[in-house]
């Protein structure tokens, strides 16, 4: 029998049963789906959350009294105990630090901003040193940046982001109006590049004042972040990851074996990190996605069973009229993957709509791998062909005869 018959036949039998034929995709297009919509999600996040880290640069350390994630309740409690990186350390760094090409530091805080009768709240208010613009890769699109003068001096200058420009201040050159942060005045000397939104958390709703400024407004006792440009990876990371620890364990009076009570990471670690977060939740949710796909191979067998136990007298005239059993079986197997190539194009195209849909929604980045496609393509074709086997043979295996007297 000629593949293209085959394929004229296979796709006449699943029109003539459309419901059953519905019925049948639908645990190969769920299955499908949920490894796509896993896949592109991760992918985005994975993209979006690397190329955020990569805005401080691969060369970037950061020290910190505690990591960003922890795994127990205890361990946050543990973290809390320690120490926290204060101004003086950021300026020990500074001074201290050899290797480093570059020193900034940073804290938080969370505010109101006012100009005139507008005003926004949660705004991200930070406290920069006049080089973190410059280690955060921040692109000023407008204005300029702080100076040393300014950040040594405790300037009531800002940068401000691209929300604080459209929700507050309006159209006309935003440069040298003055705002209200937390109630203190603030000159405009800059705007930074739009970054968007990350869950549907704007990411353009800041404030950058001078970190010296910043501490005298809200107080120095909090813990801040030291960020150093090491100039270079491998082995000068390591160099300047092994000054920094050597600068902060003598101002901590740290005795050799005793564990550090700060923290010391790279851009490094935060990408394996995220990777092996990303890694295992993919690798369960396909797990899962998995298990859809046999079940939907599963109703592939059943239905195909079926056929063969509805069409028992068509399948004798074929073979009474010469047709061999790896005609018959070539046409059931046909069916059967025919059935799940329709459920892997059907389910790739579900998965990627939700993902997008996600993305629309709650603004969770999602990328789309071609390889994820084809993977679902070829899965699904294949758990059409394994399943379809049985009912293949067992139909290729009929006595002509015997399945001609079958619905005399």
């Amino acid at each position: 029998m000629k593949l293209m018959e085959g394929l004229k036949l296979a796709l006449q039998s699943l029109w003539a049963n459309k419901l059953r034929t519905v019925l049948t995709l639908l645990g190969v297009i769920i299955g499908v789906a949920s490894v796509i919509v896993v896949v592109t999600l991760a992918n985005g996040a994975k993209f979006f959350v690397t190329s955020k880290i990569n805005t401080y640069g691969a060369a970037t350390i950061t020290v910190s009294k505690m990591p960003d994630t922890f795994m127990t309740m205890e361990e946050y409690i543990e973290y809390q105990k320690r120490k926290d990186v204060t101004y003086d350390d950021y300026r020990a760094v500074l001074s201290d630090c050899k290797s480093c090409a570059s020193v900034g530091g940073q804290r938080h805080a969370t505010g109101k901003v006012v100009y005139g009768t507008q005003s926004t709240t949660d705004t991200d208010i930070r406290g920069w040193t006049w080089t973190m613009p410059q280690l955060s890769n921040l692109n000023i699109e407008l204005g300029r940046s702080f100076t040393d003068e300014e950040d040594q001096h405790a300037a009531q200058v800002a940068i401000v982001g691209p929300d604080i420009v459209d929700n507050l201040l309006g159209q006309g050159d935003p440069l040298g109006r003055e705002i209200r942060v937390d109630g203190a005045p603030y000159t405009v000397i800059g705007v930074g590049e739009r970054q968007g939104k990350m869950l549907g958390e704007s990411l353009d709703n800041w404030v950058a004042i001078p970190l010296v400024t910043f501490l005298h407004t809200y107080g120095s006792n909090a813990s801040m972040r030291i960020y150093v440009d090491a100039g270079g990876g491998g082995a000068v990371m390591e160099n300047v990851e092994d000054e920094l620890r050597s600068i902060m364990r003598v101002r901590r009076h740290l005795a050799p074996g005793v564990p550090d009570s700060f923290n010391i990471d790279s851009s490094a670690t935060f990408q394996n990190m995220l990777g092996s977060i990303l890694n295992n939740f993919g690798a369960v949710v396909v797990a899962i996605a998995a298990i859809s796909l046999v079940v939907g191979g599963i109703v592939i067998m059943n239905i195909m069973l079926v056929s063969v136990t509805e069409r028992t007298r068509e399948i004798g005239v074929r073979k009474a009229l010469g047709a061999r059993r790896k005609d018959v079986m070539l046409q059931f197997l046909i069916e059967s993957s025919i059935l799940a190539l329709i459920g892997g194009v059907l389910g790739v195209l579900l998965g990627i709509g939700v993902a997008k849909l996600i993305t629309l929604v709650i603004g969770f980045p999602s990328l789309v791998a071609l390889w994820s496609v084809f993977a679902g393509l070829l899965v699904a074709t294949a758990v059409g062909l394994f399943f379809g086997m049985y009912p293949a043979h067992k139909a290729s295996a009929l006595d002509p005869i015997t399945a001609l007297r079958a619905e005399l």
